[in-house]
């Protein structure tokens, strides 16, 4: 029982790695009402990593909302939780496709019952942005942005 010669001297092959994901946690008050909410908004509730005390809302490949209960949030940090309708530590935003689709996730989070354009629309030639406020207080930019149109970086200053 021998090892071939091609394996001789080989580190076994490695995994591909994995790709980089944004996993956000957030406490909710009432986790059913905040899985509809940001259903209504685009995310897509997965199943196999949700329970009666979370739901992982997936926005793309690479970006997941785990909403928790303020119980299950506890688990993670021993920090008081922020009443998010009163103070803010964060702010959240995700692109959409065009300035339509801006547009439509805003009115789509009103409608689910959250707080439309709570910060000033951002209007420029290469960029438009909107914000909405979660029913819990979390604030989201949603912005699109016409990166041929965006002004050409500047050089960085020499030191």
């Amino acid at each position: 029982m021998g090892v071939g010669p091609s394996v001789l001297g080989q580190k076994p092959p490695k995994e591909p790695p994995m790709p980089r994901m944004i996993f956000l946690n957030l406490p909710v008050t009432d986790l059913k009402r905040a899985t509809t909410f940001y259903e209504a908004v685009g995310a897509t509730r997965n199943p196999q990593f949700s329970d009666d005390t979370a739901s992982c809302m997936v926005f793309s490949e690479a970006i997941y909302v785990m909403l928790t209960t303020h119980d299950k949030f506890r688990h993670f940090t021993p920090k008081p939780i922020a009443d998010a309708k009163t103070s803010n530590q964060a702010l959240f935003c995700i692109s959409a496709d065009s300035r339509n689709e801006v547009d439509m996730i805003v009115d789509r989070a009103e409608a689910a019952g959250g707080v439309a354009d709570p910060s000033p629309k951002d209007e420029y030639s290469f960029m438009y942005g909107r914000s909405f406020e979660d029913p819990d207080g979390h604030m989201w930019g949603v912005n699109w942005m016409d990166m041929a149109a965006a002004p050409p970086q500047p050089a960085m200053a020499e030191s």
